[in-house]
């Protein structure tokens, strides 16, 4: 054991003057950075004006706190882990890691599913969307999100048998059996209600395009809405889809044994749906005219100035 122990140390040396890892240090470091700073952006720019202190802002603040904390935990301590060559000297740090990474990641998928479904009400049902979404179902939606999550990540990390202790190495992602059945409900769940949502308010927001077309008699006016929702859906499901569908038809495919796909090509799609933390904030917030003015005076310092909570944005 010994002999093993001082084995493992004089390796994870040497792995650690490579220039791989600086390189990688180096990514991880601005990753986490660029995710941290751009949803606190979002956070104080919710918090702090009281123009946005909407049910649509309120699930935005939840899905910038969830990606936030990808950022502040999961990366970093991912990173370290992955990288170590003694995983059994981390054994309850990989454990919490993993547990972390279930419940952020999921929570941030169905963040975004409860966005689509606010969207629907408030492109679908306009005189309805007031009575429907208001404050306290908004609330409701989030506190299910984060339990789902929870529940969901603990089932997973409490029954994941340890089947890596052979290789001295914590995987940053999860396989078995017992693992299974999260896919399914933190991602091709999510997934489907949400193109089936987006699908919808497209439908209804081309026979929009249409009643002003036959009441405006305006081709323009047309094209510019039709333009305008395209665009914004296609940012919408094409970011999500492209950071979150290689590692979760990868690992799929992984824990069917039926075909030979690198642990590494896994890790690496695992990083790239990481990567959705960095980039939700500019789908659903620099897309908006008012974030962006919030932006601006919280970078420049404006709101340490005087009180503009009350600015309109």
């Amino acid at each position: 054991m010994l002999a093993d122990q001082q084995l493992c140390n004089d390796s994870a040396q040497l792995h650690g003057l490579t220039l791989t890892s600086y390189v990688l240090d180096v990514v991880v470091v601005s990753l986490s950075l660029l995710i941290i700073c751009g949803n606190l952006l979002v956070i104080i720019s919710v918090i702090y004006f009281k123009q946005l202190h909407t049910p649509t802002n309120y699930l935005i603040l939840s899905l910038a706190v969830t990606d936030l904390l990808v950022g502040a935990l999961v990366l970093p301590f991912s990173t370290i882990l992955s990288m170590s060559s003694c995983w059994y000297t981390g054994y309850l740090l990989c454990k919490m890691r993993g547990l972390f990474d279930i419940l952020l990641c999921t929570s941030s998928i169905l963040n975004l599913c409860c966005i689509s479904i606010d969207r629907y009400y408030a492109v679908c049902h306009p005189l309805r969307y007031a009575s429907r979404i208001n404050v306290y179902v908004t609330l409701i939606m989030i506190i299910l999100t984060w339990t789902i999550s929870f529940l969901l990540s603990i089932s997973i990390t409490v029954r994941e048998k340890d089947e890596q202790n052979h290789s001295w190495r914590c995987k940053i992602f999860m396989s078995t059996k017992e693992s299974s059945p999260g896919p399914i409900f933190a991602f091709y769940i999510p997934t489907t209600l949400i193109l089936a949502i987006y699908f919808k308010i497209l439908m209804v927001a081309k026979q929009q395009a249409k009643r002003i077309k036959s009441t405006l008699k305006s081709e323009a006016a047309l094209s510019k809405m039709e333009k305008k929702t395209n665009i914004t859906l296609a940012i919408v499901l094409g970011v999500f889809l492209m950071c979150w569908s290689p590692y979760f038809l990868s690992m799929g495919l992984y824990s069917l044994r039926r075909f030979t796909i690198p642990v590494v090509v896994i890790e690496a799609f695992k990083w790239i749906g990481w990567s959705n933390s960095m980039l939700n904030p500019l789908v659903y917030a620099f897309f908006y005219r008012w974030f962006r003015h919030a932006f601006r005076m919280i970078i420049s310092g404006r709101i340490f100035q005087g009180d503009y909570s009350s600015t309109s944005l």
